[in-house]
């Protein structure tokens, strides 16, 4: 039996009585809640408290380690540009023998944050601005650790976006057939197959020295930046659980992956699937305004095709769990991950359709 709240947050050094605890937030991995506490002069104020899912982060004090090396670094750059470094980064709250999470008896890690007041994290783009602000608040984090050393992180996922990797794992995937379903899906598997060789792209230039490794977010979602309530502004990433050493295209691909498809990620009518670059302007546009003193030539370069890669990558990592019998996407329906598999597939095509518009629309804002 897990403890009740009224013992895990003993552990911590919270400010106040503790008063409730409530569901938090739309992630998908990690228990997250909102912590209602009562200071000695009556007024009620949140705090953050998680529970790691440590079947998907299978060291969690190593990567504790990660967000206490990458939050007080960003802290510390934060009030030397002259920010608010209580609203702009996250804040850990030790624990109360000064470690950065509390581990209970039955195995289960909680760590606890500052609660950001007036900013939340949107499921779905309401403007434009959003869009722009969001980008650009990822640029900003790039820009901020650009100088804090990747080696000195954990690869909290190895290989996560090793595409190359990936596409390895796919190939093994469509020999094994373990579910007898590569058949019905070789339309798919050509459509990988043939677009092979883009797997290795970025990760050639890496090992040529044409693209320096970086501190990379992994997860750059739309939903992990934290929009000002007032000012619409893109204030905090969150989620740190994937910060590790990478390239700074991984971050700008996947936002775009992820948040310029006016449809659904499991959309079955692909007439409704494209990029939109009206959306992809804004995103290309707040990134490059944050990160365009920092990157290098080459990582503006490739922006264009990082988003292409991250969505091809994307459908590899469906299509292979698809033919794994769903072992690591939950799904819903029969045919689920196919179906986002296809999502992708569509989007990389008009991104190849599009290409053009695309690298102009990042040449406007080298």
């Amino acid at each position: 039996m897990r403890p009740g709240f009224e013992e895990i947050v003993k552990h911590f050094r919270f400010d106040g009585d503790f008063i409730e605890a409530s569901p938090y937030g739309f992630g998908h991995i990690n228990d997250t809640y909102a912590g209602h506490f009562r200071r000695a002069n009556g007024v009620i104020h949140r705090y953050v408290l998680q529970r790691i899912n440590h079947d998907v982060f299978q060291n969690p004090e190593k990567l504790m380690q990660n967000v206490e090396r990458v939050t007080s670094h960003l802290r510390k750059k934060i009030i030397a540009a002259g920010g608010d470094p209580d609203r702009e980064t996250l804040n850990l709250i030790p624990t109360v023998d000064g470690k950065t999470f509390y581990r209970t008896q039955d195995g289960s890690y909680w760590r606890a944050y500052v609660f950001i007041e007036g900013a939340q994290t949107y499921e779905a783009v309401e403007n434009l601005d959003h869009v722009y602000n969001a980008s650009k608040a990822f640029g900003k984090f790039q820009k901020l650790v650009s100088d804090f050393p990747p080696g000195q992180l954990y690869e909290t996922i190895p290989n996560f976006h090793h595409t190359t990797k990936r596409f390895e794992a796919f190939i093994e995937a469509v020999e094994r057939d373990v579910k007898n379903r590569a058949q019905s899906v070789r339309a798919e598997v050509e459509f990988v197959e043939k677009r092979a060789d883009d797997t290795s792209v970025l990760l050639d230039l890496l090992d040529q020295g044409k693209l320096p490794e970086r501190v990379a977010h992994n997860d750059t979602k739309f939903n992990n930046v934290m929009i000002d309530s007032e000012t619409g502004e893109g204030i905090c990433v969150v989620d740190l659980d994937t910060v590790m050493p990478g390239l700074s295209l991984y971050d700008f691909g996947d936002s775009v992956r992820s948040g310029t498809n006016p449809a659904a990620e499991d959309e079955r009518n692909l007439s409704k699937v494209c990029i939109d670059l009206e959306i992809f302007d804004c995103f290309a546009h707040g990134y490059l305004d944050a990160a365009r003193d920092f990157s290098t030539p080459t990582e503006v370069d490739y922006l264009a095709f990082s988003a292409r890669l991250m969505t091809f990558e994307c459908g590899i990592r469906f299509l292979t769990d698809h033919l794994n019998g769903d072992t690591y996407f939950k799904i819903h329906r029969e045919n689920h991950n196919l179906d986002r598999c296809r999502t992708q597939f569509k989007m990389v095509e008009d991104m190849e359709e599009r290409f053009d518009q695309m690298e102009r629309i990042v040449e406007k804002y080298r």
